[in-house]
């Protein structure tokens, strides 16, 4: 069955269904062709349609070592069936070595499963020391894996839990394989934040709040740590551009899809994606070409510090904080203090 065009959603969503889907989709919707681009970052041939088979045909990544986290399922699996099959060595990351060994097993290509549970940095630092034993450059480092929605307040070392895993976890990985990183020819970080960076408390990050024990709402906590992924990567960005390094770090949002994100959604959300889902959805092909065009695509190797969608850079919407140098040197001071001890 072939994938809808945006004609076809877009006529739909103008018909009688609209109006039971339209606050979700609202709150989802996909970036409009009429986004800013930033100056002297260029364009691609691709667009929200396009799959991670068609940004990276023709690509050839013999040689190159690759780490995706998150790869057991979803987005992450498909970016590392893609990369893979261009050739690259994929080291597939999942919460048990189990998970990640069946994910590897099932494609094509050299792969290499590690276990990495973000919420417990025990085994942040234990998969970083087994990665260096590799005794390879890493080539790109796709930070992929997250969670969502978590209907009631949890916390990791006392911090909440969308912000300790989406953010805190890939700040220590990345920390961590920093050496391996800028050892590479043009090492390159990409880091899967979201359009839910506006759904971030007003001040952008409640340094206060950290706990998210105060007004804790399920998306305002995703939208916080979806935020910091995307202060991560840009003040990551300006640190490799002061040190003269030739590696990269951009983030991306990589588009609505049904997967494995979306579990802790009501029920009837849940339901109704699967049955209306493609009116507004990418599919998962669709969903993972973002993240492997900003890692592979040669026209970006010197491209750092900004953010992607539909496989082209776009401005962040004023006012939402995501291009705040300011609070990302802030969140980076204390991301430093509450990793400090496993940073090593």
């Amino acid at each position: 069955m072939t994938r809808p065009s945006h004609i076809d959603r877009r006529r739909f969503l103008q018909g009688a269904g609209a109006a039971a889907t339209l606050p979700w989709v609202t709150s989802c919707a996909q970036p409009g062709s009429g986004a800013q681009r930033p100056p002297g970052v260029p364009l691609g041939a691709f667009d929200g349609d396009s799959t991670a088979l068609e940004v990276t045909e023709g690509i050839n990544l013999s040689g190159k070592t690759v780490l995706v986290t998150g790869a057991t399922s979803g987005l992450g699996l498909e970016t590392m069936r893609v990369l893979a099959l261009r050739g690259a060595h994929v080291i597939g990351t999942g919460r048990t070595l189990e998970k990640a060994k069946a994910a590897c097993d099932g494609i094509n290509g050299r792969t290499t499963p590690v276990a990495l549970e973000l919420e417990r940095w025990d085994t942040v630092v234990s998969a970083s020391e087994l990665i260096r034993t590799l005794g390879m450059p890493i080539d790109m480092l796709i930070c992929n894996a997250g969670i969502m929605a978590l209907p009631k307040p949890e916390q990791v070392y006392g911090i909440e839990k969308h912000f300790a895993v989406n953010h805190l976890g890939h700040f220590l990985l990345v920390n961590r394989l920093l050496d391996q990183l800028k050892a590479a020819p043009q090492g390159r970080v990409v880091v899967v934040s979201s359009l839910g960076y506006k759904w971030a408390p007003t001040a952008g990050i409640e340094f206060d709040n950290l706990a998210g024990t105060r007004g804790y709402e399920p998306n305002k906590m995703y939208g916080q740590s979806k935020l910091a992924n995307g202060l991560f990567s840009l003040e990551l960005a300006r640190r490799l551009r002061a040190e003269g390094s030739m590696a990269t770090s951009n983030s991306v949002h990589p588009g609505i899809i049904n997967t494995n994100l979306g579990r802790h959604f009501d029920a009837w959300k849940r339901t109704l994606s699967k049955l209306i889902g493609w009116t507004f959805m990418k599919s998962v092909e669709a969903g993972a070409a973002t993240s492997c065009y900003v890692a592979t695509a040669p026209a970006l190797a010197s491209s750092s510090g900004h953010y992607f969608e539909d496989c082209n850079p776009v401005v962040p919407e004023a006012g939402k904080h995501m291009d705040d140098l300011a609070l990302a040197a802030r969140l980076w001071q204390k991301s430093t203090e509450l990793v400090g001890e496993y940073l090593g």
